[in-house]
């Protein structure tokens, strides 16, 4: 624990650095607080907390930065997340009162709105849709020996499959599969194994069997997808051009993303709010990155993560509103 000249002086630090990218200097300090302390007294305490890990001075001459533990410190002190300013409140209530359509285009939507809040790049983990049950299935002819099962989930999302069937399937025999499947799938998850009694029709009941092994084809399922807005502003949070090549490395490795998101999230944080700071993270790569996440809820579950990804300098009042903001809609936009 830091006594709170120590907590103030950091606080002031922090504060400054992620302003200005510049290590800060004690006569700063003096002149921009409230401490009523010289110069001097300001540059023993930036000392004891260098000594305590909690600043750094990258030269001789120069002032100090924070340290992934000043960050912590700084982030677990927080009374909460900032504020929105008014016009981006506005710009978020705009963006899904006018959200419409499949569950995909909104999640990549949402990671464009919270990149652009936050000038970071946003992450949107969609919720599994094996956990979804089927609201209703469709199967629509596309032609000649071709067709399409499209199957709309409970958490919004579209699963669709094509289909090859023979040339002498009508509209009337499409028609009735969807009717035979919605009756005996609605309510259950794609991932069950529920078995679709026989019609009576034989090649009703084939086509059936088809439109099953379809959606049944793990390859053609797309779980655990991240959606990733924004990837190109990191390129301007660091200055080292080797720094946003290995970040944007990782960007582009879903897997990887995924449980990282999955590491970090904590659902008893601040507001469902949590922060892992540079080598908390645990990937080398992104040892110069902070996250803030948080989960959003369908129907009071938390099923999806919406966070930003952005240098350990990065503005956590500001970037932890945004977060807590856009997981809420979206939360109440999907549950509606």
């Amino acid at each position: 624990m830091l006594d709170d000249r120590k907590a103030a002086v950091l606080r002031a630090v922090v504060r400054e650095y992620i302003e200005t990218a510049q290590p800060v200097g004690s006569a700063h300090v003096a002149r921009t607080t409230e401490l009523g302390v010289s110069p001097a007294t300001v540059r023993n305490e930036m000392a004891a907390l260098e000594r305590e890990g909690y600043l750094a001075q990258p030269h001789t001459s120069a002032g100090r930065v924070p340290t992934d533990q000043g960050y912590r410190f700084f982030v677990d002190h927080l009374t909460g997340p900032g504020a929105l300013p008014a016009s981006q409140r506005q710009q978020v209530r705009d963006f899904f009162a006018n959200a419409h359509g499949e569950l995909e285009q909104m999640l990549h939507d949402t990671s464009s709105l919270l990149s652009g809040l936050t000038s970071y790049a946003a992450l949107v983990l969609a919720p599994p849709s094996e956990r979804a049950t089927v609201r209703s299935m469709q199967v629509v002819g596309l032609g000649n020996r071709v067709a399409m099962v499209v199957a709309v989930l409970s958490n919004g999302s579209v699963e669709k499959a094509m289909l090859d069937i023979d040339a002498d399937v009508g509209d009337e025999r499409l028609a009735a599969a969807s009717s035979h499947l919605s009756a005996h799938l609605e309510g259950t998850s794609l991932g069950d194994d529920v078995a679709v009694p026989a019609s009576g029709d034989r090649r009703l009941d084939s086509l059936v069997d088809t439109v099953l092994e379809a959606l049944g084809r793990p390859a053609d399922r797309d779980h655990d997808h991240v959606y990733v807005g924004g990837a190109s502003r990191m390129a301007a949070a660091f200055d080292a051009v080797d720094t946003v090549r290995q970040v944007l490395a990782i960007l582009e490795q879903q897997y990887v993303v995924v449980s990282l998101l999955r590491e970090v999230i904590d659902y008893e944080g601040e507001q469902g709010i949590s922060v892992s700071i540079g080598t908390e993270l645990g990937v080398q790569n992104l040892a110069e990155c902070s996250i803030v996440v948080a989960p959003y809820e369908i129907e009071g579950e938390p099923l999806g993560t919406v966070g930003v990804l952005g240098p350990t300098r990065m503005n956590y009042p500001q970037a932890m509103a945004a977060v807590a903001v856009v997981s809420e809609r979206l939360g109440r936009s999907l549950s509606a």
